[in-house]
């Protein structure tokens, strides 16, 4: 369409006199180049007595706007299929608005489930509001197995099974609020990222920096970095089976269901956020370029944890991001918190005086929730690996962690997978993928020791 070569004409002068009015600033423009800026942004005389020519910049925005008001009547010229008819405010003047018919919903989860079971037998018949439910349209049929329908779960049903799914999980309710839902048409995402690897003066922002000028002094320009995110959804599928008899009740079918759906779901959701490789599935923390490893203090006994441990993990944690960490901690982790203490010295610094409290402050749970260790939870998991070994305990900053999916779950049916045995097998499809923000660990400003909102601690 000529409004896209017109958008990417402006586009395109707008970077040009970008980079030419950055070497107006550092004062190393040619004439050339200074007279090229001009024709893109200032108008000029043609002669003594000719009007002002436009700059380039006003006659495209000129162009632009003239296209946009074509293709404004074009499109209200589309719909009218009878010049002379009524418009739709005409019409709605002389005839009483009809009713707006809402599509036909299941009454629960467990109704939409035997219908979906009912349309996966040969010969079966499809419930109508498969079809109708807004969300719920059928997806398709396999041709190779015809009995196999696939539907959407209706809107209401997909929803409440999200959430509980989010709610659920520890780890899954830190990352939703930040999570993104891709639309009808999109797959996956491609975001302009900063490219941060220090906090180094001209390295902040990938380049950026501001500086201190004179009066009348010559100010200094300076470039930012972009890298690109890119990721693709990838495809979670759960499997599970219904036996003849519970798809009788669907008061029965449908929390059994919800169960199984929920439990297995989350873990491999969650698991995948701590230890995904990458490869078909969500790139995890313990698996990225950004992670920080603490080194275990020197001659530390092997299936020990130091407050020294936990204090240079801490400090290797991002300012910003100290209000957002939580600890992800083996369960077998807990013990050892609530004993730990900091030995002191002789003045020589040869014997153990004494133990006194640790500076790391453990605060064990007390309103039914989470311990705190720093002021932060900490949350018990099944991903974290034993005690004694890398990953046992990690300091992660969610809000620091990507995560996309397709907002919506697809449901199929089978009877013949365990036909045998009088059941139906229900499939699950959801669409989700991650990864961290950060490519990399950051060099502070001031300081040898990278942080990342990524900390673990090596194995001991």
């Amino acid at each position: 369409m000529r409004i896209k070569v017109l958008r990417q004409k402006k586009a395109d002068l707008l970077i040009e006199a970008g980079q030419l009015a950055a070497k107006l600033d550092a004062g190393n423009i040619t004439p050339e180049e200074l007279a090229r800026l001009n024709r893109i942004t200032s108008a000029t005389a043609a002669t003594a007595t000719s009007a002002e020519i436009p700059s380039e910049l006003a006659q495209v925005n000129a162009e632009i706007a003239r296209e946009e008001v074509l293709m404004d009547e074009r499109r209200s010229m589309e719909s009218v299929s009878n010049l002379s008819a009524d418009t739709p405010a005409e019409r709605g003047a002389r005839l009483p608005a009809e009713p707006k018919k809402e599509p036909e919903k299941f009454g629960s989860f467990g109704e939409q489930m035997m219908a979906i079971a009912r349309a996966g037998v040969p010969g079966g018949s499809i419930d109508r509001r498969l079809v109708m439910t807004q969300s719920a349209g059928p997806t398709g049929v396999n041709e190779s197995v015809g009995s196999e329908g696939g539907f959407l779960v209706q809107t209401d049903f997909q929803d409440q099974l999200l959430d509980d799914l989010y709610v659920g999980g520890d780890i899954l309710q830190l990352i939703n609020p930040g999570k993104i839902t891709l639309g009808a048409n999109s797959n996956g995402i491609r975001l302009n990222g900063v490219d941060e690897t220090s906090r180094a003066n001209g390295s902040r922002a990938g380049g950026i920096q501001a500086f201190w000028t004179a009066e009348a002094g010559q100010k200094q320009a300076s470039q930012p970095k972009f890298r690109q995110i890119s990721m693709e959804l990838d495809k979670l599928t759960g499997l599970c089976y219904a036996t003849d008899e519970s798809l009788q009740d669907a008061a029965i079918l449908e929390p059994w269901l919800k169960e199984a759906f929920n439990i297995e779901f989350t873990f491999k959701l969650e698991d995948a956020i701590v230890n995904g490789t990458g490869a078909g599935m969500p790139l995890g923390v313990l698996n990225s370029g950004a992670l920080v490893t603490v080194a275990k203090e020197a001659n530390q006994g092997n299936g020990t944890l130091l407050s020294m441990n936990l204090l240079k993990m801490w400090a290797r944690l991002p300012m910003r991001s100290r209000k957002n960490a939580v600890w992800l901690i083996n369960p077998d982790v807990e013990p050892f918190l609530g004993q730990l203490s900091m030995p002191v010295f002789n003045v020589d610094n040869t014997q153990v005086v004494a133990g006194l409290p640790a500076f790391v402050r453990y605060e064990p749970p007390t309103d039914g929730t989470y311990a705190k260790l720093q002021g932060r939870p900490v949350i018990p998991t099944e991903y974290n690996n034993t005690f004694g070994s890398l990953g046992d305990i990690i300091l992660f900053d969610p809000t620091a962690y990507l995560a996309i999916d397709k907002g919506q779950m697809q449901q199929a049916s089978s009877i013949h997978v365990r036909f045998i045995f009088d059941e139906t097998a229900f499939r699950f499809v959801y669409r989700f993928n991650g990864q961290p923000k950060w490519r990399t660990a950051r060099t502070p400003f001031k300081g040898a020791n990278s942080q990342s909102p990524f900390v673990t601690l090596q194995a001991r």
